[in-house]
């Protein structure tokens, strides 16, 4: 039990650091590039730039249907001001694993079963930012 708590504190800890160290980071001076909060984020919406502390990636599973064809992969992940949810794509898949900090440009955010869900879609783009 003291194992337990030990490990669940120094996890605790180390998101606090990701997030305080998300919290300072210097804004961009345009506007259109700056990075929009999980508080932010409007269902059938798309957004610029959102930065997120990947909390757990779900197993993969193969899609064949008329508009995606491959691997896709649910997650979910954090900011300082919330949880959402995130599609992860083809090789995305591959690239994002559970404490990274990632990236999404020019992605979409849907409402599904009355959660938000963020993803790249087909024009956006994805980073890992840490590991």
């Amino acid at each position: 039990m003291v194992q337990d708590s030990k490990s669940r504190n120094q996890h605790d800890v180390r998101e606090k650091s990701i997030l305080s160290q998300m919290k300072n980071q210097t804004k961009p001076k345009q506007a259109c590039s700056s990075r929009q909060r999980v508080s932010e984020l409007v269902a059938n919406h798309k957004f610029q730039r959102i930065e997120l502390v990947v909390l757990r990636r779900y197993p993969r599973r193969l899609v064949n249907s008329e508009n995606f064809t491959g691997s896709l992969a649910a997650a979910c992940g954090r900011d300082e001001t919330g949880i959402v949810g995130i599609v992860l794509w083809a090789d995305q898949v591959k690239q994002v694993k559970t404490g990274d900090i990632i990236r999404i440009e020019n992605g979409w955010c849907r409402s599904r079963n009355g959660e938000l869900v963020v993803s790249t879609g087909k024009t956006g783009r994805l980073t890992v930012l840490d590991r």
